[in-house]
């Protein structure tokens, strides 16, 4: 079993950044890929970005794009998502996800079934 938690929603005002991460923990998932995925209020839940083991995979949402970074440690077991120009349609509880390890024939995964694990969430507001 993989545990997974998220840490460093907060409330920003538009334009600002935050960095939120995911720290895992129990078994080994290193080699698979891991994502963020984000819910707002009254919506579904949606992908954000995700990354594959190597690090040099990795797939945006369209609205993130340019604003967004996601990266990993894999020695540290955590994942990482720098935010950056945040807008206030960013708002959302956003979710750490891992896969086990297997192969992607499309590419870095970008549905939540792809995704075996999941984290708690953590808040992030961002006023205008």
């Amino acid at each position: 079993q993989v545990q997974l938690t998220e840490s460093g929603g907060a409330l920003v005002q538009a334009g600002g950044s935050l960095r939120l991460s995911c720290a895992a923990s129990g078994r080994t998932f290193s080699r698979g890929a891991m994502g963020w995925f984000r819910q707002a209020p009254g919506k579904e839940r949606e992908f954000v970005a995700a990354i594959l083991w190597s690090g040099r995979s990795i797939r945006y949402a369209d609205s993130v794009k340019g604003r967004f970074t996601i990266s990993r440690n894999n020695a540290k077991n955590t994942m990482y998502l720098q935010m950056n120009s945040l807008k206030p349609e960013d708002t959302a509880v956003y979710y750490c996800a891992a896969s086990s390890p297997r192969f992607y024939p499309e590419g870095v995964p970008k549905l939540e079934s792809d995704y075996d694990y999941w984290g708690q969430g953590t808040q992030v507001t961002v006023s205008s």
